[in-house]
């Protein structure tokens, strides 16, 4: 495991041209949901962004989905948050995580996750760092669940109970799904989550192109 580098002090309010003090730190949430299969796509649309340094958190279902080593960056699960802290005086990882990040993106967010940050449950290491967010640094949550599940009435309330805390909800599609329904319910694209990205760097003043 690799140590933490801090953001540089005073990010973002200092205005250089340099890129590499311009670095944006951006940590990918990942959960179960079959849109897990996009990962290394997403990884890799993301690290072609200038100064994005980016690293992975992973619910354990969601590792059903992608293959570890085609993640090109550090992936955290919920067994580093137990073998990182060993006492007192050691890092806890889920807060380490939120110190580092600059911005969270959730994608997927699959129901069962939705429904645990919607209702402040932090089991594992994903929602811990979640729950310990910084409300100051954006969120971004890209839902993604069988269309069946999406239209259930409670997802909706728990999709508005995310935005009031001030997440940012990058919103599903409708597309034939891997288990054969067709409707709305599919994760976002890829190049659309990316353009989010990109548009809260540009906020930053950030480049976003090489």
């Amino acid at each position: 495991m690799e140590p933490f580098s801090q953001p540089e002090p005073g990010f973002p309010a200092e205005k250089s041209t340099s890129v590499l003090q311009k670095k944006f730190c951006v940590l990918v949430g990942v959960t179960g949901s079959v849109a897990a299969l996009k990962l290394p796509l997403l990884i890799a649309e993301l690290l072609k962004i200038p100064g994005l340094e980016v690293k992975v958190v992973t619910t354990e279902r969601a590792k059903h989905f992608y293959n570890a080593q085609e993640i090109p960056v550090t992936l955290y699960s919920d067994e580093d948050e137990w073998q990182l802290w060993k006492g007192r005086s050691d890092p806890v990882l889920h807060i380490e995580l939120r110190r580092w990040a600059h911005l969270m993106l959730v994608a997927p967010l699959d129901a069962n996750t939705l429904a645990k940050l919607a209702n402040g449950i932090c089991d594992n290491l994903l929602t811990c760092v979640v729950r310990a967010w910084d409300l100051s640094k954006p969120l971004l949550f890209c839902p993604a669940m069988n269309t069946a599940m999406w239209e259930h009435p409670i997802t909706a309330r728990q999709v508005e109970q995310l935005k009031g805390f001030g997440y940012t909800e990058i919103p599903c599609v409708v597309k034939k799904l891997v288990c054969g329904d067709e409707g709305r319910g599919a994760m976002a694209e890829v190049w659309t989550i990316v353009e989010s990205v990109k548009r809260i760097l540009e906020e930053q003043d950030l480049p976003t192109q090489s």
